[in-house]
């Protein structure tokens, strides 16, 4: 796997190598040991999948306050999207900036998000499935969010949402 950082602290693009040959391929898309090596000590205690039948669904910016902060590594198994992470962290010299990367089926990469970064996605084709790695597991109750729009981050989406749930088109602007 190769590891890239981003702008933004914490914030790693993983890539694989897969081995291919006239079966297909094969890649590993996680070893505690290769991320340890890495810098980013996470050991996953749950694996969940979002799926997605309409192009343009929004899910997001999710996160989950201390002292239930969660680090996710997300994953495209099929389909195509926007990947986002925002910077909550306000002691962070990266402050309510973003970064993102397209995960697809294709390219196997992931996007690993530590905690106090707001995470969110934005189909770029129908039928896609994410999966997520969580360290510690999903806290329901816990969960929080902030606008996919908020002006405070300016995030660059390449197209409008056409479906968006109820309540993250209803989280307040962070600004």
């Amino acid at each position: 796997m190769r590891f890239t950082p981003t702008e933004i602290a914490g914030v790693v693009r993983v890539e694989a190598e897969p081995h291919r040959d006239d079966r297909g391929l094969f890649a590993r898309l996680h070893c505690p040991e290769e991320f340890a090596a890495a810098g980013i000590p996470f050991e996953p205690a749950q694996t969940s999948i979002s799926r997605n039948p309409h192009r343009h669904t929004l899910r997001g910016l999710h996160f989950q306050p201390a002292p239930y902060a969660e680090t996710k590594l997300v994953r495209v198994t099929q389909g195509r999207v926007f990947d986002v992470a925002v910077d909550l962290r306000p002691e962070s010299p990266t402050y309510r900036r973003w970064t993102a990367a397209e995960l697809s089926a294709e390219n196997l990469m992931a996007l690993f998000i530590p905690e106090g970064i707001a995470h969110g996605f934005l189909t770029l084709e129908p039928d896609t499935d994410v999966v997520y790695q969580i360290a510690p597991a999903f806290r329901p109750g816990r969960e929080a969010g902030v606008r996919w729009d908020d002006p405070a981050f300016g995030i660059q989406w390449p197209a409008a949402p056409a479906l968006i749930s109820p309540r993250d088109a209803a989280y307040a602007d962070h600004g």
